[in-house]
């Protein structure tokens, strides 16, 4: 249920692709589709499962595109749920619902042992979550691919270990609070960028460079943040010798994604360094993904007018305070 939500996550409405997924699921339960139990049900009831998914999304379409619409200066009509702005129920239905849903069986055919931990049994083969994060997508033979993005990996592997603390590994290093990657999405990215948090990391040039910043390119001409293409890009900025330390021990211990330490300190794991300095368990990964979501989803919205006045993080905010243009000319 967790690795469909995620995929099924991406879309621009984070309640309304919730609310859509549970009465989807409800629906096909009472219909004896048991998808979660047997997931080859969804595709040998394909004509039920596209004709749920098609009435659910129009009914959470009219309760919810208004709303939507007046949180993004948009217009009701556009309130789609299906992503990469398609609107075919069927293409919809069988790559984001039928992908996911594909993997936990073809693992039970796999081993031929009919249990329900065949999933996390396959998902902590990988020495650490952010490997199994990466392998989640990319594996050859069991990858998601295309049908899962990497922020619904990172979201995934962070209910997986810190939300819901399925993982049974949670004693090791490579399995802990530090052990994967923020799931960046547009609130984060609208938040850090606003805030002038990416600007102690890297200019405004080297944004550009790499395309997090397109200029021009957002909605109504505005420059647009594609917080995605951060990954992999290097803090240019001076960084103090004890989070360099730190920062070279969360890759080896406990991302394991460095067998040697790394010579360049990259953007979107740099604050995992900053969050375990000084050892407050409760500033971890996830608490911090977290309150960009809710500074994201209730205060920093995608337009020129948003609630600046309410929001709890204002007096550290540089759209705020000092550079009102990072409000007034970016969207994500």
């Amino acid at each position: 249920m967790l690795l469909l939500n995620a995929v099924l996550d991406q879309g621009p409405d984070i309640e309304g692709v919730r609310d859509m997924m549970v009465k989807v699921v409800n629906n096909l339960y009472k219909k004896e589709v048991r998808i979660f139990h047997r997931p080859l049900d969804f595709f040998k009831e394909i004509n039920i499962s596209v004709d749920q998914i098609w009435s659910i999304h129009e009914e959470v379409k009219s309760v919810r595109s208004a709303k939507w619409a007046k949180d993004n200066q948009s217009s009701p009509q556009k309130y789609n749920l299906y992503m990469d702005g398609s609107k075919q129920t069927l293409n919809y239905a069988v790559f984001r619902w039928g992908v996911p849903l594909a993997l936990p069986y073809l693992l039970d055919k796999k081993n031929e042992c009919g249990r329900s931990t065949s999933l996390l049994d396959y998902l902590e083969t990988y020495s650490s979550a952010e490997k199994m994060s990466n392998g989640l997508k990319d594996n050859e033979k069991f990858g998601l691919g295309k049908a899962i993005g990497d922020k619904a990996c990172h979201l995934f592997t962070k209910w997986m270990v810190s939300t819901f603390r399925l993982a049974r590994k949670q004693d090791e290093l490579g399995w802990g609070e530090f052990s994967y990657e923020v799931p960046f999405d547009s609130n984060a990215g609208r938040v850090l960028w606003r805030t002038g948090y990416l600007f102690g990391l890297a200019n405004e040039e080297e944004y550009i460079k790499k395309e997090v910043v397109q200029k021009n390119k957002g909605k109504g001409g505005k420059h647009y943040i594609r917080v995605t293409n951060m990954r992999g890009m290097a803090v240019s900025k001076n960084v103090p010798s004890d989070l360099i330390k730190i920062y070279k021990d969360i890759c080896t211990k406990h991302l394991k994604t460095h067998k040697r330490e790394p010579r360049k300190i990259e953007i979107q794991r740099f604050q995992h360094a900053l969050l375990s300095q000084n050892g407050d368990k409760n500033l971890t990964v996830s608490a911090f993904d977290d309150g960009l979501i809710k500074i994201g989803r209730n205060y920093c919205f995608n337009h020129e007018n948003p609630r600046c006045e309410e929001c709890p993080i204002n007096r550290h905010c540089d759209g705020r305070n000092s550079n009102s243009s990072l409000i007034t000319d970016y969207r994500t």
